[in-house]
């Protein structure tokens, strides 16, 4: 049975680096320790917590309960058919450690993923994406485990029912499953997406065919300009989604601000970078205190050392109510707040 640590910091297990503590802190390595603590704990009135990479969760307070870091790893190869291959991950596997493995092994398809920071446990809970693709583009299955059935489920690329940073484990499934393993179908040949324009204007210097690894290191070079690292300056990458809105209401705005920046959606809605929305609002680099606004990415709200996440959580309020007084447009937080 794994260590079940009393009071313990998780300043150092999430990336805002908030100095907040677990009640009880279990790691866990693989599936039959999961079930093991899970059966033993049975009907223990205490909250339970589920935590990969930290990357994307915000703690107002200590935690009461039961955090339980995913720290499953291991990658494989399941096995090849025609041009495409099978691989799994363990749930605690770091994301961009998978990225650069598939790399190395000529295995394409999550490169424009590069350097997401998290696990990738998490990454179908979210439906991470970036630079043109989202994980649902290269998703086959993932396994879990229910936590009050012990029972294990595979899940399909249906059953997730991905959305935009969404899926069925934000909803109906929410709080009801550990994610053990990941299985992504990649491609053995490739080829590469540079439909998001600021990656295809990055990479327009290059003669002839653009190469996955050419990809993978323009997306980390992109990244590294517009956010601030974890390990200096506190923070979750994005903090809210990007609004997608009626096309009468965009027009309605465009009369006022015949620059905004938008992306259809489909003939009806649009969507509309809301570091835009946040920046035209006068917030991007504010500082309060030890909490703010990144001075180079308005969606990036950070921890400058000291701050609390109740705080955090209070300045978003107020970036929120702002924009809606001003466009008329409900921002939504797409860091998990706890």
């Amino acid at each position: 049975m794994p260590y079940l640590q009393e009071n313990a910091s998780l300043a150092s297990l999430h990336t805002f680096g908030f100095d907040v503590h677990a009640r009880w802190l279990l790691s866990i390595q693989s599936l039959q320790e999961a079930v093991e603590f899970l059966a033993d704990n049975r009907g223990a009135q205490r909250p339970l917590l589920i935590l990969g990479g930290g990357s994307n969760v915000l703690f107002q307070a200590d935690y009461p309960g039961v955090v339980l870091r995913n720290e499953i790893p291991g990658i494989e190869c399941l096995g090849q058919e025609g041009n495409e291959v099978l691989v799994a991950a363990g749930a605690g596997v770091s994301w961009h450690g998978l990225v650069m493995h598939c790399l190395d092994q000529g295995w394409f398809g999550l490169e424009n993923l590069s350097l997401i920071p998290g696990t990738v446990g998490a990454a179908p809970i979210q439906n991470i994406g970036a630079y043109g693709i989202e994980i649902k583009d290269s998703f086959e299955y993932l396994e879990s485990l229910h936590l009050d059935t012990l029972q294990v489920r595979r899940f399909s690329n249906k059953d997730c029912a991905f959305g935009y940073r969404d899926s069925y484990f934000k909803r109906k499934g929410a709080g009801k499953y550990l994610i053990t393993k990941v299985v992504f179908r990649l491609s053995l040949q490739p080829d590469v997406n540079l439909s998001y324009a600021a990656l295809k204007e990055a990479l327009a210097h290059v003669p002839g065919p653009v190469s996955p690894r050419q990809v993978s290191e323009a997306v980390i070079a992109i990244r590294q300009s517009k956010l601030p690292d974890p390990a200096i300056i506190g923070n979750a990458g994005s903090f809210f989604k990007n609004p997608e809105v009626a096309m009468a209401h965009f027009q309605t705005i465009r009369q006022t601000y015949p620059d905004i920046p938008s992306f259809p959606v489909d003939e009806q809605q649009v969507k509309i970078p809301a570091a835009w929305l946040i920046q035209t609002c006068g917030w991007k680099g504010f500082r309060r205190g030890q909490i703010g606004v990144h001075d180079k990415q308005a969606l990036v709200l950070v921890n400058h050392g000291g701050g609390s996440g109740a705080q955090l959580v209070a300045l978003s309020g107020e970036i929120m109510e702002s924009v809606f007084t001003r466009f008329g447009i409900q921002l939504e937080r797409e860091v998990r707040i706890v």
